[in-house]
């Protein structure tokens, strides 16, 4: 009874979760503070550079995704541009506002609707108004000029230190998601690293032709038998006689983004990558708008690794910006000498950092004098586009009031 109190050993054990808590939040912290600066670190020269880049395909938000991981559907396509005519709610080329986002959500005829988004812009070195549509700040469109991807970093980064203090506000109640997952897992997407508990993908199209302990056979259209060795304690997602296709997931896990990108492209690993980090935030009750993490994720793909050097000054295998392949193609071609073919990298965002046009800006970040020998070894030029080379020189950083416009 409450008169007795507890016994020396009852308090003891009681405290437990109490000083659980308080080494967590102390622990956590940091680490949401240093994912909040690497994530300012890739995405700082976002910047609202024009009016309209003209995309027509945009994304397309539905219904079904953001019930798999109740997700709030308005969050989801609020204050985004419409890029399709909904009939009797909103015209293409409209902000979706609060009223007509709760339309189309209550609205049982309509399952997706196609936005504009951050990740399909084709603004050179930035994001047009247009595809990020409404400042969630005030209401109003976007300013040319706006330090969107600050913002973005800091809309997810803030929320981390939340995330990690959950545990303090539960008392320590060991719950199944402390929130241990929470943080690490969200680091562990924006680094694109192999995941802990990682699901087994198929590497081929087929159909499952045997499952018997720990071992799952594939046969693909060339009449080849694929093996795939799973531990016999994990859940598997599939069944004999399944058909799959080529990057399906066999079990039940976390997917490895650089597998995931190889199998099923660019699409479809961008969409994922967004999910994974939204159902970490809503599973605590953290509501971010997805154009926040379609702005890192849209940075997570903005390098490119040089096939063929051409005629150019740049080696094999050289990780590169996409602005940088574009000057440097537009040179060679007025010269008519024989361009640079590169491909599409899916990068961590540390490893974008530091890989960025601005020496300045990777220097600022880490491995300081690696970056300055080598700019220096290269003769590099800094074109000061972003805003912390800027602040460095001291020099007006080019948002807000200080934001040119690019002739």
């Amino acid at each position: 009874s409450y008169k007795e109190g507890l016994s020396v050993l009852g308090y003891f054990s009681s405290t437990h979760g109490a000083r659980k808590g308080t080494a967590d939040t102390a622990l956590r912290t940091s680490m949401s503070g240093y994912l909040t600066r690497r994530l300012v670190d890739v995405a700082h020269d976002v910047i609202i550079k024009e009016e309209d880049c003209g995309d027509k395909k945009g994304i397309i938000v539905t219904k079904k995704e953001a019930d798999e991981i109740n997700q709030d559907f308005v969050l989801k396509i609020l204050g985004r541009t419409a890029l399709e005519t909904i009939k009797g709610t909103v015209k293409k080329g409209e902000i979706i506002s609060k009223q007509i986002a709760q339309k189309i959500k209550e609205d049982k005829s309509i399952e997706e609707v196609r936005v504009a988004s951050p990740i399909s812009c084709k603004t050179k070195n930035g994001i047009c108004r247009k595809c990020y549509g409404q400042d969630l700040g005030w209401g109003g469109l976007v300013e040319l000029g706006e330090a969107v991807g600050i913002v973005a970093a800091q809309a997810i980064g803030e929320p981390g230190t939340q995330l990690t203090m959950r545990t303090f506000h539960a008392g320590g109640v060991a719950s199944e998601t402390d929130i241990t997952r929470g943080l690490p897992r969200i680091e562990e997407i924006f680094e694109n690293r192999v995941p802990k508990g990682e699901a087994e993908i198929s590497k081929t199209s087929g159909k499952i032709i045997s499952i018997k302990a720990g071992i799952i056979e594939i046969k693909n259209d060339k009449d080849e038998i694929l093996e795939y060795k799973v531990p016999t304690n994990i859940e598997l997602l599939v069944k004999k006689g399944d058909t799959v296709e080529k990057g399906d997931a066999l079990t039940v896990g976390s997917l490895d983004l650089k597998k995931l990108f190889k199998y099923k492209g660019e699409d479809i690993t961008k969409r994922y990558i967004i999910r994974e980090i939204q159902e970490v935030y809503v599973s605590q009750g953290v509501s971010i708008h997805d154009k926040h993490v379609e702005i890192i994720v849209k940075q997570m793909f903005s390098r490119l690794k040089v096939k063929d050097g051409g005629e150019s000054f740049l080696f094999e295998e050289e990780v590169i910006s996409e602005s940088k392949l574009a000057e440097t193609n537009e040179e060679l071609k007025e010269q008519g000498k024989k361009p640079v073919k590169a491909e599409r990298l899916l990068l961590g965002v540390s490893r974008v950092a530091l890989s960025t046009d601005s020496f300045l800006s990777a220097a600022s970040f880490q491995e300081t004098s690696r970056i300055l020998i080598d700019a220096s070894l290269k003769g590099d030029k800094d074109e000061l586009k972003g805003l912390k080379e800027n602040v460095i020189l001291g020099k007006l950083v080019p948002i807000g009031t200080g934001f040119k416009k690019e002739e």
